[in-house]
């Protein structure tokens, strides 16, 4: 008998349990107020929700889709039963035509019980009437010459105009847009300067689409036809196939004669034209048009080639005594940013012409080879991915691999790998440094030679 009242009890009990744990999750209930009527890009969409349940809720969140793809959001404290009122904002993007984006209201109470719906807000790209260009001297107006398209036309002080793009503020709810410069070019909320630049002093055109981005004027290179990408007014950067033996030509450099040529990747036959002289591989270019020259490196898809374990790839160089396209202009030091990619010459060697005291310090060299052009951050490789005295050797007489006890001829011990001069260089003479990684990478030989 008392198993039996016992039994009953214990069902009461979470009976009841279970009608309370029923009755405190309560039903989160919402009801949009305003007109979801559209928006354009670039403004902050307003709008009323009416919100209730029977217990305490927590917040309402705000989501905006295009497609797919969540691109903004915003939160709302929701406490007590009653109407809320907030924006969010609808993101300006590049090449994004007039479209249909989905607005999700999330409406979530304290027992985490929630309540989903979604809207459809029709979204349109502003056709502004004008721009602004913001210089460093003041601000011009850019005239609407088509749709999306807009051009100042002055006397402007310089050729070099460094400047940013405004936008006016067109609707009730909108905002202030401004293009600047970034990783990828032209991009918007940025006020970092775009680097304009004209060919000719006087009067010229700034010109910008607000859909694609597009403006100018811009210094051009072309390589083999192809558009340089630039980085900023002082670097062009182009990613290409190329084959050894391959002619390389350049447009757009009107001083390309006064240019420093590497002639570990290029054999010149004329002022713009040059044979690429590397095994055949994906190579990045970058033109720098303060230093004058063309730095190149060994890519692997659309990354800086790494020294893989069958030995192909690529050697960097970072340290002390060595630059290009000299050492007084653009010392490396350990600057892994100026690191040096030696040419891939075939057969898993690879190798850097120097002439001393131009691109090598005649007196004292404190530089190492390794995998990537940075300390570490490679896949597979162990210990920072750098030779070290146990797995790069030399027979040289003029350079030696140092092994933390050697020193150099000055009496400078170098650490393990680094290298270090057995004997001065000759000031003007040329050095072909060589790795040869054939028969293992880990078991590298460096050569070195003095040409005549």
């Amino acid at each position: 008998m008392k198993k039996y009242i016992y039994l009953l009890m214990t069902l009461i009990i979470l009976n009841s349990c279970s009608k309370d744990e029923v009755r405190t999750l309560g039903n989160p209930v919402f009801e949009l107020r305003s007109e979801l009527s559209g928006a354009m890009f670039g403004d902050s969409l307003q709008f009323t929700v009416s919100v209730n349940d029977e217990v305490p809720l927590s917040t309402l969140k705000a989501k905006l889709y295009f497609g797919e793809e969540s691109v903004s959001e915003t939160v709302i404290r929701t406490k007590n039963t009653g109407d809320y009122t907030g924006k969010i904002y609808v993101p300006f993007y590049k090449d994004i035509p007039d479209e249909t984006a989905t607005l999700e209201f999330i409406l979530q109470n304290t027992s985490l019980t929630v309540t989903k719906k979604t809207y459809d807000v029709a979204l349109s790209r502003p056709d502004y009437p004008y721009l602004i260009l913001v210089t460093r001297s003041g601000m011009y107006p850019m005239e609407k010459k088509a749709k999306y398209q807009y051009a100042a036309t002055e006397m402007f002080p310089n050729i070099d105009l460094p400047s940013y793009i405004k936008t006016p503020i067109i609707s009730e709810w909108g905002n202030e847009i401004t293009f600047g410069w970034g990783e990828d070019g032209i991009t918007q909320g940025s006020t970092a300067d775009i680097p304009f630049v004209s060919s000719s002093a006087g009067k010229f055109s700034v010109t910008f689409n607000t859909l694609t981005y597009e403006a100018s004027p811009f210094f051009e290179i072309l390589i083999n036809s192809e558009k340089m990408n630039m980085i900023d007014k002082q670097n062009f950067r182009i990613d290409l196939n190329l084959t050894q033996g391959q002619d390389i030509t350049v447009e757009g450099i009107d001083n390309i004669a006064e240019w420093w040529i590497d002639a570990d990747f290029f054999t010149k036959v004329t002022d713009s034209k040059f044979t690429f002289t590397p095994i055949t591989g994906k190579y990045r270019i970058i033109a720098n048009t303060t230093l004058k020259y063309f730095k190149v490196e060994a890519m692997l898809g659309d990354k800086p080639a790494q020294l893989q374990p069958d030995g192909t790839g690529a050697i960097w160089i970072i340290g002390d005594g060595v630059g290009k396209p000299s050492i007084t202009a653009n010392h490396v030091g350990w600057t892994t940013e100026k690191a040096i990619c030696m040419a891939p010459a075939g057969g898993k060697k690879y190798q850097i012409t120097l002439v001393a005291e131009e691109t090598v310090n005649a007196e004292s060299i404190n530089f190492k080879f390794f995998y990537q052009n940075n300390w570490s951050d490679a896949e597979g490789i162990v210990d920072g991915g750098e030779y070290k005295h146990t797995t790069l050797t030399t027979d040289s007489d003029i350079v030696f691999v140092g092994d933390g006890a050697t020193p150099d001829y000055n009496g400078d011990n170098r650490d393990s790998g680094n290298l270090g001069l057995l004997q001065a260089l000759e000031a003007g003479a040329t050095y072909v440094f060589t790795v040869d990684v054939s028969a293992g990478r880990d078991a590298a030989v460096l050569t070195v030679t003095k040409q005549p």
